[in-house]
């Protein structure tokens, strides 16, 4: 063996010395106290190469491709870190065989371990925290790391994180349809509000790293009833009213109604939302018989559905007109039916019933329906005598969009009056869309004003109730009020 002994060796020319005499050499390098590098320099290993004999610093190299779904089960290895996406489903690690001081790490990619977790597998009698059997990571957000010890703990876990500190993404949205828009808020800079006044979508294409931004505001309004046809007829009752406000995020002035998350929260993914925005039911008459409004149609977001506003009551012989909120009683007898809001029931509430027939006698020639019920409060009862008017139920104010509008107004009733008793006036629409009840003088002429009165376009107001334009019997009717179209609003945090 040859010998050679120096004090220094250094290169000849050039800013690199190779010691070794390459593939299948080894090198030895035999003393008490080995430098490698200098102060400020850089100690590598070459690409490919493993290290062996110095032990872990309680680190890992991290695997940047985080593993899927699809990757399941899979095998780690001691000195890796892990990033675990489990958006399309749950994951299985299985641990390597361990020896003192191996170490292995896991993080949350998607920050989704709450809705798919992560099963941790020990290797064959091996344990984890003393215990033979697999560890469960569930936690959103959630980094682990597992240290080997011995047979007796095996991997301990010496790390675990859920502070899911993520970088300041927002939701994104677009909307579609005729009619429907995208806009900032006008009371706030940092939201975004999509108002649909017909059908389209409300497409989501990302969401935010803070899962209380998915929480969406919103207000989902109904189709409201038409009134129906009768000496006094009931008016429609207003369509369904339901908000939701995600009040840390979004504290924006809303309806009495409101729901404040987590109550009938809604939050949404990166997938479209198909928007329904229910129509205004169709008027009724001009007809010699008692006809009954129309139901108004539904409105939807997600899961919340409102419900269409009841029909209004043309005649004591017709059955309840039920909805969002109730139709009015018509003309004729005290046992008339009142239409049943809130149905079907929501907490809290989408809306009232409506107004009954209040007359202590079985008919009167001065005399009207009940409103129909609106957002705000029940349909009036209608009236043996005037002053007493069936007014519809008053609507509710909400500020989703930035302005306060009111909104859910119940249709008024149709009224009649005996020639010379009261002055032959309408009667006037409930506040927030509800329309006005026709009036006639009933005996002995026929008045033109009998029509009534739709309710207005998007704010789901009931039609007002018509009454008769000739004497009784055999007169015809008026045409009642169409009740007025609904509308959905999607309040959201994008900057």
């Amino acid at each position: 063996m040859s010998r050679v002994e120096v004090d220094k060796i250094q290169q000849q020319c050039g800013t690199t010395l190779t010691v070794g005499g390459g593939a299948c050499k080894t090198a030895v390098v035999d003393a008490t106290t080995v430098t490698l590098g200098r102060c400020g320099g850089t100690v590598s290993l070459a690409s490919g190469a493993t290290q062996s004999g110095f032990g872990r610093t309680g680190t890992v190299d991290w695997i940047t491709t985080p593993k899927v779904t699809g990757d399941s089960p899979i095998t780690g290895v001691t000195g890796k870190g892990y990033f675990l996406n489990t958006t399309a489903g749950e994951i299985t690690l299985n641990l390597p065989a361990g020896s003192a001081g191996d170490i292995i790490s896991m993080a949350d990619y998607a920050a989704t371990w709450q809705t798919y977790k992560v099963t941790v597998a020990p290797n064959g009698s091996e344990k984890i925290g003393g215990e033979t059997e697999n560890a469960t990571l569930n936690t959103e957000g959630q980094s682990v790391t597992f240290v080997y010890v011995d047979s007796t703990q095996g991997w301990v876990n010496t790390m675990d994180s859920t502070s899911n500190v993520r970088g300041g993404s927002f939701l994104t949205a677009t909307v579609s349809g005729a009619c429907n828009t995208l806009a900032t808020a006008p009371d706030c800079a940092n939201v975004k509000v999509a108002t649909f006044l017909g059908p389209g979508t409300f497409c989501v294409s990302a969401i935010s790293g803070t899962a209380a931004d998915n929480t969406v505001g919103y207000m989902v309004v109904a189709g409201g009833g038409s009134g129906g046809t009768c000496c006094g007829a009931g008016g429609g009752g207003a369509g369904g009213y339901r908000e939701g406000r995600n009040v840390p995020i979004d504290n924006f002035t809303a309806s009495p109604l409101v729901a404040n998350a987590p109550t009938n929260a809604v939050t949404v993914t990166a997938t479209p939302y198909p928007i329904t925005v229910g129509g205004g039911a169709a008027a009724v008459g001009p007809s010699p018989a008692r006809v009954m409004g129309n139901k108004g149609s539904d409105s939807i977001f997600s899961s919340i559905t409102a419900t269409g506003g009841g029909g209004g009551y043309g005649g004591p012989d017709l059955a309840p007109a039920t909805g969002g909120s109730g139709g009015g009683a018509s003309h004729g007898v005290c046992s008339s039916g009142v239409g049943s809001g809130n149905t079907p029931s929501t907490t809290p509430p989408q809306g009232n019933d409506g107004g009954a027939f209040t007359s202590p006698s079985p008919s009167t020639t001065d005399d009207g329906g009940g409103g129909g019920g609106g957002a705000g409060g029940v349909g009036v009862g209608g009236p043996c005598a005037s002053p007493v008017i069936g007014q519809g139920g008053p609507g509710v104010p909400s500020a989703i969009t930035g302005v306060a509008v009111v909104r859910g107004g119940g249709g008024s009733a149709g009224m009649r009056n005996s020639p010379g008793t009261q002055p032959n006036v309408p009667v006037p629409g409930a506040p927030g869309g509800g329309g006005y009840g026709g009036g006639s003088s009933g005996y002995p002429r026929p008045l033109a004003d009998a029509s009534a009165g739709a309710g207005t376009s998007n704010t789901g107001g009931g039609g007002g109730g018509a009454a008769r334009l000739a004497p009784n019997p055999g007169g015809s009717v008026g045409t009642s009020g169409q009740g007025g179209s609904g509308i959905v609003v999607i309040r959201y945090k994008f900057q």
